[in-house]
């Protein structure tokens, strides 16, 4: 069996070095591939997908977006093709500049050839069912891309500052932004596109049936999504990144079949055990069930990881 991390990042050094041009760097860590060598090593990982973590390169700025994507999405396909047998990589796009945005989809995808985009469950405060993105979708499903949904920070200051973002408000915009991916229409309007939601769907699982419940108590809010909330959450890919124990994958596997569960770690902004198996708290799966999830499942998104 292979197994694959279908939820890492990397951080490009010249990415860091323009953010601590203009003073913008806050919490990315430094990265180079040796350490991710290192850490696959350890944990026995044979390939992983990488793609930039939040913030992304949304800062007021759209020539600084294009050109911070650009430099990143060159330097992931050159990570990827030193090595395509134990990487793959996800684009990032220039939101909320939607003319670079769709540009940028045409070159990572159709002349980089990278496998996929990272989007983030917000971009300034706009979600991704925002009308106006449309155009972007529309590039993605035209050619059914594999996209992966990574949670940010929310646009709002934090109820609870003392409380860093990431313990519980990404969980929560991940909700935010699928809830408004499928009552704006998206997901419906948008069939080919193939959508992994990082951290088993962040609180969507356990409250999926009180966002369904929108079709019934306000039906006017929901009529972009005749197939109901259910029939979206199920078609959807969920990465067990940050999120590798029983609990979560119980709550999950009643939205969506686990045949589109893959396995993620969220490293280097995970805390793992220092080597060997990287997601003890999946010992309770089954060894059938545990391969596929740690290995075979991901060939529906990416088959060239599991062909090798």
């Amino acid at each position: 069996m292979r197994l694959i991390d279908a939820h890492a990042h990397l951080v490009p050094g010249d990415y860091l070095a323009e953010l601590e041009r203009r003073d913008l760097r806050t919490i990315e860590p430094d990265w180079d591939i040796e350490t991710t060598y290192a850490f696959m090593d350890r944990h026995g990982i044979d390939a992983a997908v990488l793609s930039l973590a939040p913030p992304g390169v949304a800062f007021g700025d759209d020539g600084l977006a294009r050109e911070l994507a650009r430099m990143v999405n060159e330097h992931t396909a050159s990570v990827v093709g030193s090595d395509p047998s134990r990487f793959a990589g996800l684009a990032i796009l220039p939101l909320p500049d939607l003319e670079g945005a769709v540009e940028e989809v045409a070159y990572a995808l159709d002349v980089l050839r990278l496998d996929g985009i990272r989007l983030l469950s917000n971009v300034e405060g706009t979600y991704p069912g925002e009308p106006a993105w449309a155009p972007v979708f529309d590039a993605l499903d035209d050619r059914g891309a594999y996209v992966l949904l990574h949670p940010t920070n929310p646009a709002a200051p934090l109820a609870l500052p003392e409380h860093p973002a990431w313990l519980y408000e990404f969980p929560f915009d991940t909700t935010r932004a699928v809830a408004d991916l499928v009552y704006s229409g998206t997901l419906e309007r948008c069939p080919n596109l193939r959508l992994q939601v990082a951290h088993l769907g962040g609180a969507v699982p356990f409250l999926a049936d009180r966002l369904a419940s929108l079709a019934d108590r306000e039906p006017e809010r929901a009529r972009e999504a005749p197939a109901g909330l259910h029939g979206y959450l199920g078609r959807l890919f969920y990465d067990t990144g940050l999120s590798n124990s029983a609990a979560p994958v119980a709550a999950a596997r009643a939205v969506a079949p686990f045949q589109q569960f893959v396995f993620g770690t969220d490293w280097p902004y995970a805390a793992l055990p220092d080597s060997g198996d990287p997601a003890p708290g999946l010992a309770g799966l089954d060894e059938a069930e545990r391969r596929a999830l740690m290995g075979d499942h991901i060939g529906a998104l990416i088959p060239r990881l599991v062909e090798h």
